[in-house]
């Protein structure tokens, strides 16, 4: 239940040489954290447009598309995401996830009106906060680092980075993780997540808006008195 609902969230990487690739020297790969250093310590909060493309290739194919929006808020002792989903493959699927600095993470899922709770997952935190507001110091301490060199995504140049988590556990779930960072704003434009045997997911941030107000109910979802609750 743990691993399926973290992979079904985000909001959130081994790592190997493949031949043909370019190689950039040390130096580049250290501006870059550089330039993410400089650009995270002006970052305050994000929303975006979002698309989540989830692929199965075993044990039978098979792609899930979520559209929704996504914010991040982040001071130098807080951090808060917000997802809100509104579509799963083109139907109505209103749904909230909010993870606060300390690992809790909630699901509000509008259609059968639960709120399902995870707690004591302090190890994933990383995988929330990645590539929207992390320093590259902060990706350092959690990830082993490549730099694949310069990528236009949107036309917006991007530095593709490949991480592989340095946390044993998070590792068992999420083996490499690719990332486009737009390196004057601390944000990536493009996520890819290989989740391990057979499973990926891609992550694609359009209308990025960076240190803008955030709604009110950003971290936030209306309940009643007939919401059921789940703690696991």
């Amino acid at each position: 239940m743990h691993r399926k609902f973290l992979l079904a969230l985000v909001a959130f990487f081994g790592l190997t040489l493949v031949p043909g690739r370019a190689a950039f020297a040390a130096g580049d790969l250290n501006a870059v954290i550089a330039k993410l250093n400089t650009a995270a310590a002006d970052f305050r909060t994000t929303s975006a447009d979002v698309e989540f493309d989830t692929t199965q290739t075993n044990p039978v194919p098979d792609t899930d598309v979520q559209q929704g929006v996504v914010y991040y808020q982040r001071s130098s002792s807080t951090f808060h995401m917000g997802v809100h989903i509104a579509t799963d493959d083109g139907q109505p699927s209103p749904k909230v996830v909010v993870c606060c600095a300390g690992g809790s993470i909630q699901l509000y899922e509008k259609l059968t009106d639960q709120v399902t709770t995870l707690s004591k997952l302090s190890q994933y935190e990383s995988w929330f906060m990645l590539g929207f507001g992390a320093s590259g110091k902060e990706l350092e301490d959690k990830w082993d680092i490549t730099y694949d060199g310069p990528e236009t995504v949107d036309g917006v140049e991007t530095a593709k980075l490949e991480l592989v988590p340095k946390d044993p556990t998070v590792k068992k779930n999420l083996p490499r993780v690719i990332l486009w960072m737009d390196l004057s704003r601390a944000v990536s434009l493009k996520q890819y997540f290989d989740e391990g045997n057979g499973q990926s997911r891609t992550c694609h941030y359009t209308n990025i808006k960076v240190n803008g107000p955030l709604p009110k109910d950003a971290f936030t979802f209306k309940t009643d008195s007939k919401t059921s609750y789940a703690t696991h």
